[in-house]
């Protein structure tokens, strides 16, 4: 990654996970690192595996590591679901809904104020959000349409988190990613 690739990288893992970027370098078992791969896609790897996939040349390389997401035409980065795993370790706002509308939520809606279980206190308006079932179960992430302050006043119909993905998409996305890779 070019270092403006990586300062918006982390700006936009910082929405989500604040400070705990330098968690997911160092970790314990071994040092992980961000790696740009095939169509704009970064791929989050541990350091043996990038060290392997060297012999691969850039072209042939289909996937390695975990796709966090990819940069769009315009430089903006936008996160794919398989980086839900390691936004919901490291979450710094979370958002539990309540069984009736985990389907919704998994069909791509937004998350509505009668949905909404329970919201991490003094989440502010914007914020990166990982949506839980009430089993704690990541069912993917958004943007808090509102506050949590404000959430207490909002009507059962307003928005609470904007949906930007959920674990439906491997279902839903699966025909355009196989496609895509045919090509």
């Amino acid at each position: 990654l070019t270092e403006e690739e990586t300062k918006v990288l982390f700006q936009k893992l910082a929405e989500y996970i604040g400070r705990s970027i330098e968690k997911l370098i160092n970790r314990s078992d071994e040092r992980h690192c961000f790696r740009l791969a095939s169509k704009n896609r970064v791929y989050y790897v541990s350091e043996s595996v990038m060290k392997a996939s060297n012999s691969v040349a850039r072209e042939n390389l289909l996937s390695f590591g975990t796709c966090l997401g990819k940069f769009s035409k315009t430089g903006k980065f936008r996160l794919h679901i398989t980086a839900l795993d390691h936004l919901s370790q490291y979450a710094q706002y979370k958002v539990w809904v309540k069984p009736s509308a985990e389907m919704s939520f998994l069909y791509g809606n937004n998350v509505l104020k009668s949905g909404l279980a329970r919201i991490t206190e003094s989440t502010p308006q914007y914020a990166g959000v990982v949506i839980y079932s009430m089993s704690d179960i990541p069912l993917g992430f958004g943007v808090a349409a509102q506050g949590t302050d404000a959430c207490r006043e909002l009507e059962p119909t307003g928005n609470v988190v904007l949906h930007q993905a959920d674990i439906g998409e491997y279902l839903r996305g699966m025909e355009d990613d196989i496609g895509e890779y045919l090509r």
